[in-house]
C-alpha cells in the first residue's frame, strides 16, 4: 500500500484500502450484512475525538506556541536536537504522530533556516521522534489505539505509560544525540528572540483545545484507575475523547473549521481496514507464514522477542496499522489474552518503530518527505534512509527490550 502510494502520491492511501475493502466484499470474503459488526466503531469514534481536539489546538496556534517555547529554551545546536526529539515525541504522544507530521514539518523548516543548518537531518529528527514519541500512550498513533481496544489489556492507558514512557524518553535523547554524530553537525550557541504566545491565534480556542487534551488524558487515568479498582468504569474508551470533543464543538469559535479539519481520510482507512483486514484473516493468505514463525503462544522473553521481529518485518511489506490488526487477530487465535501485557506492549512497540526503519515503514515518513521535497527542492533518498534508519532502529529496539527483561 505504502509502496503505491510512494510512487503515485496523488492516490490517498485512504482510497487504496477503499478499493481492496471493495475486493474483500465483491469475493463474498464478508458479506454486506456483516460490515457492521466487523467495523470497531471504538476505534473510529476515538479517532474522531482526538483529531477533532487535535483540529482545534492546531487551529488555535497552541501547538506551534509550545514548539517555539521549546525553541526559545535551546542554548546550542546539538541542545536543539536534544529538545526537537523530546518536543515532537511529546506532541505524537498526546496528538496522534500523524497529525504532527501535518505540522512538523513548517516548524523544522523554519528552524534549519534561522540557525542556517543542512534541513536534512532535522527532517529525520521529525520523522523518528514522532514515531518513537508515538509509542509510550495508547493514543499516540492507529495501532496503539487498537492495541489498547482489541487486546483485553486491562487499564491501558496507565499500563502504557508505566512500561513504555521511561525507554521512549531515553530513545528520543539516543535518536537526537545519534543523528546530530552521524551527519556532524557543527555545535553552536543559539539566539533565537521569539516569544511562545505570539502564535497564537485564538486565545479562546486553545485554552480550550488545552482543556480538551488535559481532561482526556485525566478521564482515561481515572477510569483505568476505576477499572483496577473493579469499580464502575468506561468499557468503550473510545467514546471518552469523543464525548469530550462533542463539548468542544459548540464552545468553540469557528465549529465547522475544527471539523474540517478533523483528518477524514484516516477515518475512511480505518473503517475500510477494518473490513479488509477481515477478508485477508478469513482467507488464510498469511496464516501459513505466520505459522512457520510463530505457530503457539510463546511466553516470556523469547516471545517478545519474537513478536518484536515479526512486527518490524511484516510492517515493512503491510504497513504497520493493517498488520497489528491482522496480528492481533492472530495473536487471539494463539491464546493471547489482556493478561499476556508484555507481549501487546512489544506489538504495539515494535510494529511503530519499525516506521524508522525505511521510509516506506510509516505513513507518516511520506508526509514529512513530500514536504523536504516540495518546499526546498531536495530529498532523502531511500537508501540514506535506510542506514541511518537501520542504526536508529536497532538502538531503539536494543533499549525496548531492556525494559522487558525485568
Amino acid at each position: 500500500m505504502l509502496i503505491i502510494r510512494s510512487r503515485r502520491p496523488q492516490i490517498p492511501v485512504w482510497s487504496i484500502m477503499g478499493f481492496a475493502a471493495f475486493v474483500v466484499v465483491l469475493s463474498d470474503l464478508v458479506s454486506v450484512d456483516e460490515l457492521g459488526s466487523v467495523v470497531n466503531i471504538d476505534v473510529v469514534l476515538f479517532l474522531i475525538g482526538m483529531f477533532s481536539i487535535v483540529s482545534l489546538a492546531d487551529e488555535s496556534g497552541l501547538l506551534n506556541a509550545i514548539s517555539i517555547w521549546v525553541l526559545t529554551k535551546a542554548r546550542s545546536v546539538k541542545h536543539l536536537f536534544l529538545l526537537l526529539a523530546i518536543l515532537f515525541g511529546f506532541l505524537a504522544a498526546i496528538a496522534v504522530n500523524d497529525t504532527v507530521a501535518l505540522m512538523g514539518p513548517p516548524i523544522v523548516l523554519t528552524i534549519s533556516r534561522a540557525i542556517d543548518l543542512d534541513p536534512r537531518p532535522l527532517f529525520l529528527l521529525l520523522a523518528f521522534s514522532l514515531t518513537i514519541g508515538s509509542v509510550a500512550t495508547p493514543i499516540g498513533n492507529p495501532q496503539n489505539v487498537l492495541i489498547a481496544v482489541e487486546s483485553g489489556i486491562e487499564a491501558p492507558f496507565t499500563t502504557f505509560i508505566v512500561k513504555l514512557l521511561a525507554p521512549t524518553v531515553i530513545n528520543l535523547l539516543a535518536t537526537g544525540y545519534t543523528l546530530f554524530k552521524l551527519y556532524r553537525v557543527e555545535d553552536k550557541p543559539i539566539n533565537i528572540v521569539l516569544i511562545p504566545h505570539e502564535a497564537i491565534k485564538n486565545r479562546r480556542d486553545a485554552i480550550l483545545a488545552a482543556t480538551g487534551l488535559i481532561s482526556v488524558v485525566v478521564a482515561l487515568i481515572v477510569n483505568d484507575v476505576f477499572e483496577i479498582l473493579r469499580l464502575p468504569h468506561v468499557v468503550r474508551r473510545g467514546f471518552i475523547p469523543f464525548v469530550i470533543a462533542s463539548a468542544i464543538y459548540i464552545l468553540s469559535s469557528n465549529p465547522r473549521k475544527v471539523l474540517a479539519g478533523v483528518d477524514w481520510g484516516t477515518i475512511v482507512f480505518f473503517i475500510m481496514m477494518f473490513i479488509t483486514m477481515e477478508g485477508i484473516w478469513r482467507s488464510g493468505v498469511l496464516d501459513i507464514l505466520l505459522k512457520i514463525m510463530i505457530s503457539t503462544k510463546i511466553r516470556g522473553f523469547v516471545g517478545i522477542s519474537t513478536i518484536t521481529g515479526i512486527s518490524i518485518l511484516f510492517s515493512q511489506v503491510l504497513s504497520n496499522v493493517p498488520f497489528v490488526k491482522l496480528f492481533i487477530d492472530y495473536m487471539h487465535s494463539l491464546g493471547y489474552t489482556g493478561r499476556d501485557v508484555d507481549s501487546w506492549l512489544a506489538l504495539a512497540m515494535s510494529s511503530t518503530i519499525a516506521g524508522n526503519l525505511t521510509i516506506l515503514g510509516a505513513a507518516s515518513n511520506i508526509i514529512i518527505l513530500e514536504v523536504l521535497e516540495s518546499r526546498i527542492g531536495t530529498t532523502i533518498t531511500f537508501t540514506e534512509f535506510l542506514k541511518i534508519g537501520a542504526i536508529v532502529t536497532l538502538i531503539n529496539t536494543l533499549i525496548y527490550l531492556q525494559f522487558f527483561i525485568y
